[in-house]
């Protein structure tokens, strides 16, 4: 009797132990994917690295809208730099702000160091708005930051995976993100400006 009770103990144990590896390996448990709700409340807990490799906390950022784009230096929408800057010389004395993300996620198109990425930006394009290290926007290896942005827990108006380099994020001045942009949609073109206008219009 005990001994038979011994073997079904090891047998439910080993049963056990085979699901388990086996969860592990899918990364069910003490694996976090990209699909997990994010333990940040808000954007402005975030803290990212600029392309100098300094430590900025986004809470900086607070009180002002907030447009966050994931950029790539050899894509076909990379002259969108161009209308960034102007958007981002246009308003930001009037609260306004453009992030850039680089990122390598879509078609390799953002190979470079962050040395080279800031090179690019500042000599082609003239870039001033705050530019940060490359992160990745999708995928497992996906940044706790765009997890954020794109999981539906956190973000249930505009979830949903990045599509390709310059999609872009419109947050209001307490980090709500409220519109979304695709890459076709330009910084300076009617739908990215009509949104940017009614949000600077409300005090």
């Amino acid at each position: 009797m005990n001994l038979a009770i011994k073997i079904l103990g090891t047998a439910v144990l080993m049963g056990m132990g085979i699901i388990g590896g086996a969860a592990y390996k899918m990364g069910m448990i003490f694996n976090p994917s990209p699909t997990d709700p994010p333990k940040e409340r808000s954007v402005y807990d975030f803290t990212m690295r600029d392309i100098d490799g300094k430590d900025i906390k986004l809470n900086s950022y607070k009180g002002n809208f907030v447009l966050i784009v994931n950029v790539a230096s050899k894509c076909g929408y990379t002259p969108q730099y161009e209308a960034l800057q102007a958007t981002y010389a246009k308003y930001k004395d009037q609260g306004f702000v453009t992030l850039g993300f680089p990122a390598n996620n879509f078609g390799a198109q953002e190979p470079g160091t962050e040395k080279e990425i800031k090179e690019f930006c500042e000599s082609k394009y003239h870039v001033t708005f705050p530019m940060f290290a490359k992160i990745s926007v999708k995928g497992e290896d996906q940044h706790p930051l765009y997890t954020f942005l794109t999981n539906k827990q956190s973000d249930p108006d505009f979830a949903g995976d990045i599509s390709w380099n310059f999609n872009k994020f419109l947050l209001d001045r307490s980090g709500k993100v409220v519109a979304r942009f695709d890459s076709a949609d330009t910084p300076d073109g009617e739908k990215v400006t009509a949104a940017i206008e009614k949000y600077l219009a409300q005090k």
